[in-house]
């Protein structure tokens, strides 16, 4: 894929992360990554959404380095990059702020699948982190933020459930690209408002009956599945 592909494509999938309201004023980043080229194309920092274009997305590669930018990338590049690097099935990343997810992160908690909105995209519970410790602070935020994640997913695999709830912080969502990412993301508030709802209106809410979790995630995602179209 060309340098020029790569950025327009992020940039297409940040653009859709605005529109579909999921970002307050910049509070938001999507990337993704050319496994070919090692290199990665993400939102230049604290840019707004209606000045960004396809040139200003930044590319850097693995370790970091900016490849080819008159901008800064985002300040969390090296969330992005750590997963890259742990989840070798990824292609790419979305962290946004919003509400209802991270609201869910405010309160340190996983989200429960209650239902089977949440088992056809999620299989269990969509995860939350351990809170950051005041040594990985001190260490190097960004990068930590990752080793949180990839913590929280150590024996799990990634794309069982492509979300995650960063405690005390936010959500990031991953996919095959920036565009699934950004998919994930969407389907991430959503459940995330679902799940808070259902517990407002019932405290006491247990988690679906596993094998109703099973028929839906399987149904889109097994060897055997059947959901859409070939």
């Amino acid at each position: 894929m060309s340098h020029l592909e790569l950025k327009r494509q992020v940039y297409e999938a940040n653009m859709e992360l605005h529109l579909r309201k999921l970002v307050v004023l910049t509070w938001g980043n999507v990337s993704q990554i050319d496994r070919a080229a090692g290199i990665i194309a993400i939102k230049p920092s604290g840019v707004a959404y209606d000045q960004l274009r396809a040139e200003d997305m930044v590319l850097v590669d693995l370790e970091n380095r900016v490849v080819d930018s008159r901008l800064r990338p985002s300040s969390d590049t090296k969330t992005h990059t750590h997963l890259y690097r742990h989840f070798d099935t990824i292609g790419g990343v979305t962290h946004t702020h919003s509400t209802y997810a991270t609201a869910w992160a405010q309160t340190q908690q996983a989200i429960p699948c209650f239902g089977t909105t949440h088992a056809d995209y999620a299989y269990g519970d969509i995860p939350c982190t351990a809170l950051m410790t005041d040594e990985q602070i001190a260490r190097d935020y960004e990068e930590e933020t990752g080793v949180q994640i990839t913590e929280c997913y150590r024996g799990r695999n990634p794309m069982e459930a492509p979300m995650v709830i960063v405690a005390g912080h936010a959500p990031f969502t991953w996919g095959r690209n920036a565009h699934d990412a950004v998919s994930h993301a969407v389907i991430l508030e959503e459940i995330a408002r679902m799940a808070y709802l259902t517990r407002t209106l019932r405290a006491d809410t247990g988690p679906l009956k596993q094998a109703i979790t099973d028929k839906h995630y399987l149904r889109k995602h097994g060897k055997n599945a059947y959901y859409g179209q070939k």
